[in-house]
């Protein structure tokens, strides 16, 4: 009994090593697998030599630990995610009844288990292929069965064992249904090298697999042939460092590997295929993803492995390492081979895109249309196998699908001719490597080659794989086709016919309804890309006809426009304009998806998916490229403009409800469309059809129907309705007494609704122009009249919250019913309840409290009759509790009640004194040079912009203006020697007052801002990155304190933030923006407190001429902080990048006006407004008070000047 019970307790303890592998697997005795090493290493034997013989395991040497922090959590040999991870006690090893704790993993392909959680390498990995079976053994353990072994383990619970037990079957589920027939369940099976290793301090030799970018370690072959390793290594924090004669070690920032091989030469081999693994794990895989996004692609050409990372540029295949080399061996004459990993240069965006159109599955439906079974390809092929394969296949062409014109040239060339001016790449392939020269003669005096052709029909991929093989050797095949002459046919064309009611064909636009009287019947024929008319179906002479090519439009009316109720209009390049018409609807989608088809190319099919009213190619320009215009195919569905512009090969959509400005150049009848951060330029083909597009654009831009969801709408998704009104009472009526309870005048309000219903975007209230209380009530009324309400279908269930008597409760239900609101509806609920909560903090101005409002407000948004005060009890607690609803930021709020409590009391306190103009600002301006006959005295107005200001200095000189002459307003600083190009929507008064005597306002051209334009429009997202030498000068009293000389820092400047990082050890990592969270800043500010300077004063001595200076102004009231610091660049040109990118993220994207010369008209015919609000402007002249009480004021805190009154 004592025996037995010794049998539980060790005898010794024994220090606790880290071992490699479980301390219950034996290392077999394998010699026959592998000669011994004669060389003994017995050095970190004898370290060891106290360790009994029943310990079998593997254990790495003291030294071979690397004083490295813990591995950051989640990190894996492999990218798959962790499913289930856990404590368990895993069976005791051979010998001993005691448990040993494991920390187990399991993810989609491997069981891993460690000695603790903190540790990066496995002791054990079983891939879930091979296992066969789990299965509950009681006392809460349970076994994992594989092919040639069982692994016990216990959990601390039966219901953490039932969890493991279900979660391991359903992966192995899956993993079994994703298994092929193939002899091994390894996942390396492209291996690199493979073989036994010695690693130091062993006695049994370790099998080494080399696989892609990791190394695998296994007790022996049939583990590897099994899966069941010991760890496997990620490559990409490795290092191979040679050692001695046969010796090198494998060095990651957690452990060294020493490896001793059987010879010298094996030494090199071993160390090369690792550090080509190590290249492997750094490569690039961005051309490689997009290459893959095409499914065949994911597969090798030739023997089917997965991932393929090379490609022959020429055949339009990609294929695994192991095909490349074969492919080598054909010579670049055949097969031009590169690497999706490393070739980046290589790829460009039409290579890629061919890529992607053929595929490798398309691809062998030419190149493999024919392989024998017996002949195909495996994952174990040799490469004696592989290089049969693919020069049969390559070389000699024995798979291909012969085309029907093989063998006749003359007719092959001619088919290769029409081809290259469609989109059908397969097609041009199969005609190219049957025998077409690619470089034959088209007939054409102007277009003499395939390749013209193609460019001339915009057609970029055709002209790609041509290129590709202007001098590809073609395969030569033994085998004897029959030859028959064929002549070469396009493609079969849309072919449709029946009866259809047409008018005579007009030259201006349809403005009166047709009646049927009007239409004639006629048979209708569209075949072979021409659609004709005939007075019957008995008639062999067409009336009339149109070529398919000849058609720029087509335009589907709404039922009932003429007299037939389903109608159509085909706008031709020639200015006419023929309207068909059927009573059918269903004869009328036919008649309208056939001609689309027809016209539109293959580029733009996606178009035709969508259920349009318009389709047709439009001319287009950009802000930046205005003298040339390019061809886009557009299609209008409702209030969303579908754009195929000829630089994309995807859709684009403009929202047309969110335009911030929409408007027709009559000089140049161009349609001008501003978005958020783009201008868009559209001209029609012709005048005629361009009117249509116009009138459709506008019509559709404007409300399309009575629902919030279907009004114009802002980039915040609140109607502009709501936010032109909710800004001008703001502005003008917060201390208007009884706002929203006084009517205004009936016949003003229903035309003022009427105007914004009809277009919003182009309505501007002005004060003066509109009275508050007119305003106010329209508002009201459009909340009253919307359709659905402004709570919508749910609205009873938000009175039927105000029983709850409980006021969290309460909340919480408000809370609820929020979130279920469309997404139009919560934003403009949330911007109305923030415009009530402010009018009620001014309730001793304006009356109207908390309750006032709510007995306004409850019957208006719920559309009720306000006998029930139910209505009026949800306001009050919207109102009431706004900030917690709403989750609304505390500072922000004050900020804004603080803005409005400033306009207020400039209203009240800030009047004119005399005259109209006594607020004006009087301030001096130079054009082009500071000098005494440059000097320009101007006023400046409050709503002064530097665009303004910029057009009044010239227009006082009387200076002409180009299209591309960029007039700014700078504001320049002769100490600090820099200068700023003021943003063309930059207020001038606030500048002007923060001028200190060494500065000055300088009207002149901005002769960078052309190419910074063209900076920004090739960018697809503003930021930037980059290395700029930086020096930093504080000043938190006031005293420049320098900080020292110009050292090398890393910044990275989005939309938000500038960041700063001292030491960028990877930047490929660092430019990623998935991994910059890894990545601390040294320091982080906000662009919005950052004014940048171009220039640097020269007593600082910076590195280069091209600098920028920065001054950072803090916005918090409880720490005012000013910093001032330098930005090196090394040339002109990334200074001026960097600036650009500047002035875009903090403007929106709108650097420069898409109408510069119109909105220059605009500013000389509109007078210049004096006022701010109600208010007249500060004057700069009087008595010393007076001068005091404004220069003071705006230079320092604008609130201070007030805090007494």
């Amino acid at each position: 009994m004592a025996n037995k019970m010794s049998l539980l307790v060790p005898k010794a303890t024994k220090p606790r090593y880290s071992s490699l592998c479980s301390d219950d697997e034996l290392l077999d005795d394998d010699t026959h697998c592998y000669q011994s090493v004669t060389v003994k290493r017995g050095s970190w034997i004898d370290d060891f030599g106290s360790i009994s013989s029943s310990q079998n395991s593997i254990y790495l040497p003291l030294t071979g630990h690397v004083s490295a922090s813990p591995p950051r959590e989640g990190f894996e040999s492999s990218s798959v995610p962790v499913i289930k991870m856990g404590w368990l006690d895993k069976n005791p090893p051979q010998g001993s009844l005691i448990y040993q704790r494991r920390w187990v993993k399991l993810d989609a392909e491997y069981l891993r288990y460690f000695d603790t959680e903190k540790d990066v390498y496995s002791k054990r990995i079983i891939p879930t292929v091979s296992i066969t079976g789990v299965v509950n053994v009681g006392d809460q353990k349970f076994e994992v069965v594989t092919h040639n072994r069982t692994f016990l383990f216990r959990a601390e619970s039966d219901l953490d064992r039932n969890e493991w037990v279900s979660t391991l079957k359903s992966c192995v589920g899956v993993s079994r249904g994703r298994t092929s027939l193939d002899l091994t369940f390894n996942p390396c099976v492209n291996y690199e090298m493979k073989g036994y290793l010695e690693m130091r301090g062993l006695r049994s030799k370790l099998y080494t697999v080399v696989c892609a970018d990791k190394v695998y370690l296994y007790k022996n072959t049939e583990d590897y042939r099994l899966g069941i390793g010991i760890t496997s290594i990620d490559m990409n924090v490795g290092n191979v460092k040679e050692m001695d004669r046969r010796g090198f070690d494998l060095t990651t920032p957690y452990r060294i590997f020493s490896f001793v091989a059987d010879t010298e030469q094996l030494k090199d081999q071993w160390v090369e295929a690792m550090r080509d693994s190590i290249k492997e794990a750094l490569s690039n895989y961005e051309v490689a993803e997009r290459i893959w996004a095409e499914p065949s692609n994911q597969m090798c050409a030739d023997c089917s492995a997965a991932k393929p990372e090379w490609a022959s540029i020429n055949l339009g295949v990609v294929f695994c390492k192991r095909c490349a080399g074969e492919h080598r061996g054909l010579g670049p004459n055949i097969s031009k081979v590169r690497s999706l990993k490393m070739d980046k240069k290589v790829w460009t965006e039409d290579l890629i895109q061919l890529f992607l159109a053929l595929g490798n599955e398309r691809a062998n439906q030419f190149w493999a249309a024919n392989v024998p079974p017996s002949e195909e390809l495996t994952l174990n092929s040799s490469s004696d196998e592989r290089r049969r394969f693919i020069t049969a296949k390559y070389r000699e062409g024995k798979y291909r699908r012969y085309h029907t014109l093989f063998g006749n040239q003359r007719e092959l060339n001619n088919a290769l001719c029409i081809n290259v001016q469609s989109s059908d790449v397969c097609e041009t392939l199969a005609l190219v490597f049957c025998g077409a020269d690619v470089n034959c003669d088209t007939g054409d005096p102007e277009l003499t080659s395939p390749i013209a052709l193609a460019q001339h029909h915009s057609q970029t991929l055709q002209v790609e794989f041509l290129s590709q093989n202007r001098n590809t050797e073609l395969p030569r095949s033994e085998v004897k086709v029959a030859i028959d002459t064929v002549h070469y046919m396009a493609p079969p064309s849309i072919t449709h016919n029946g009866f259809l009611f047409k008018t005579g064909s007009m030259a201006r636009p349809i403005t009166e309804k047709k009646g049927k009287e009007e239409f004639s019947r006629r048979w209708c024929v569209l075949n072979d890309g021409n659609f004709s008319y005939y007075e019957s179906d008995k008639n062999a002479t067409p009336n009339g006809g149109l070529k398919m090519k000849e058609i720029v439009c087509l335009a589907v009316n709404p039922p009932e426009t003429h007299g037939y109720d389903h109608t159509f209009e085909l706008y031709s390049d020639s200015e006419r304009l023929y309207l068909f018409g059927t009573d059918n609807p269903d004869a009328m989608r036919e008649w309208v998806k056939s001609i689309a088809k027809s016209f539109i190319p293959s580029g733009a099919e996606d178009l035709l998916l969508k259920d349009f009213e318009r389709i047709g190619r439009l001319r287009y320009k950009d802000r930046l490229n205005r003298e040339m215009s390019r061809l886009g195919w557009f299609c209008l569905v409702g209030s969303s403009l579908h754009i195929r512009l000829e630089e994309n090969n995807t859709d684009e959509t403009i929202d047309l409800q969110k335009l911030q400005e929409l408007s027709i150049q009559p000089e140049n009848e161009a349609l001008v469309l501003v978005e958020r951060g783009r201008t868009l330029y559209i001209e029609g083909e012709r005048k005629l059809d361009f009117q249509g597009w116009a009138a459709a654009i506008q019509r559709n831009a404007g409300s399309s129907g009575d629902t919030l969801s279907q009004q114009q709408l802002t980039d915040s998704d609140i109607p502009v309705i709501v936010e032109r009104c909710i800004h001008f009472i703001t502005q003008y009526g917060l201390t208007s007494e009884g706002i929203y309870r006084k009517s205004g005048v009936n016949s003003r309000i229903a035309a003022l609704l009427e105007e914004l219903r009809r277009d919003a975007r182009c309505v501007w209230l002005k004060e003066g122009e509109h009275q508050v209380d007119d305003v106010s009530n329209v508002l009201k009324r459009f909340f009253r009249d919307i359709e659905e309400g402004l709570f919508g279908p749910e609205a009873n269930a938000w009175l039927s919250a105000t029983g709850v008597s409980d006021e969290s409760s309460r909340i919480c239900q408000y809370r609820l019913l929020f979130s279920n609101l469309p997404r139009v509806n919560q934003a403009t609920l949330r911007a109305l309840v923030n415009h009530l909560y402010c009018v009620q903090r001014f309730a001793d101005l304006n009356q109207m409290n908390l309750h006032n409002l709510a007995i306004v407000f409850g019957p208006t948004l719920f559309q009720a009759d306000g006998k029930d005060y139910s209505a009026g009890r949800v306001i009050e607690d919207l109102i009431q509790h706004y900030v917690t609803i709403f989750h609304v930021n505390e500072q922000q709020l004050k900020k804004q009640l603080d803005e409005i409590t400033y306009i207020i009391k400039l209203r009240d306190n800030l009047t004119p004194k005399a005259g109209t103009g006594s607020g004006d600002f009087i301030c001096t301006v130079y054009l082009e040079e500071k000098k005494e006959t440059a000097e320009q005295h101007v006023k400046i107005p409050a709503a002064m912009t530097s665009a303004e200001l910029t057009f009044e200095v010239l227009d006082r000189r009387k200076l002409s203006v180009r299209e591309k002459d960029y007039w700014c307003c700078f504001e320049v600083n002769e100490k600090e020697e820099t200068e700023r190009p003021l943003h063309f929507q930059e207020r001038v008064l606030p500048i002007f007052h923060s001028l200190g005597t060494d500065s000055h306002l300088l009207v002149k051209k901005h002769f960078s801002m052309e190419a910074m334009l063209v900076y920004l429009a090739s960018k697809v997202e503003v930021s930037k990155h980059g290395m700029m030498k930086f020096r930093e000068e504080r000043s938190l009293l006031g005293l420049g304190l320098s900080s020292g000389s110009f050292n090398d820092r890393y910044f990275i400047l989005t939309s938000a933030s500038l960041r700063l990082y001292k030491e960028v050890r990877n930047l490929q990592k660092l430019q990623r923006p998935e991994l910059q969270c890894s990545n601390r800043p040294e320091r982080e500010w906000p662009v919005k407190c950052l004014r940048v300077y171009l220039g640097i004063k020269k007593k600082l001595r910076p590195p280069t001429c091209w600098g920028l200076t920065v001054v950072y102004e803090s916005d918090k009231q409880e720490k005012q902080e000013r910093q001032q610091w330098y930005l090196c660049c090394d040339t002109q040109t990334d200074m001026r990048e960097w600036f650009a990118t500047f002035m875009s993220v903090q403007n929106g994207g709108r650097v420069w006006p898409a109408e510069w010369l119109k909105s220059r008209s605009t500013s000389r015919s509109a007078p210049l407004d004096a006022r701010f609000g109600n208010v007249s402007l500060i004057p700069l002249r009087g008595s010393e008070n007076e001068m005091r009480n404004s220069v003071a004021a705006f230079t320092a805190d604008p609130l201070a000047l007030f805090r007494d009154v």
